[in-house]
């Protein structure tokens, strides 16, 4: 699920739930996230659905950006001549648009974290 999927979800779930019970929270994942849990008793039945699902695929998407890193960096090496390290935003232009022959792995993490 994308971040703006996983954003409009819980829009569409819990706006009523985030404005009786979490206002003023900041709506970065973590707080809004330990609001919603710390008033699950008074939840609609579908926020408290919605929100664990959103979460969770919010967490799976951070982890599948961290792990391109990973899985790409021999590719990005191989195939990305000039791009530096820990550039991310250019390797993955690089993995997208030029190269043939990137690992099973790196395509996997690419397509994980939503860059396809």
């Amino acid at each position: 699920m994308k971040f703006e999927d996983a954003a409009a979800l819980l829009g569409a779930s819990c706006a009523k739930d985030i404005d009786t019970n979490c206002r003023g929270v900041n709506l970065d994942p973590t707080r809004m996230k330990d609001c919603l849990y710390r008033n699950e008793d008074v939840l609609s039945p579908q926020c408290k659905t919605d929100y664990a699902r959103a979460f969770d695929a919010i967490q799976k998407r951070v982890a599948a950006h961290a792990a391109v890193t990973k899985f790409c960096e021999r590719d990005v090496a191989k195939f990305c001549p000039g791009v530096q390290k820990g550039d991310r935003g250019k390797a993955i232009a690089c993995l997208l648009t030029g190269p043939r022959g990137v690992s099973i792995n790196c395509n996997k993490a690419v397509g994980e974290a939503g860059y396809r």
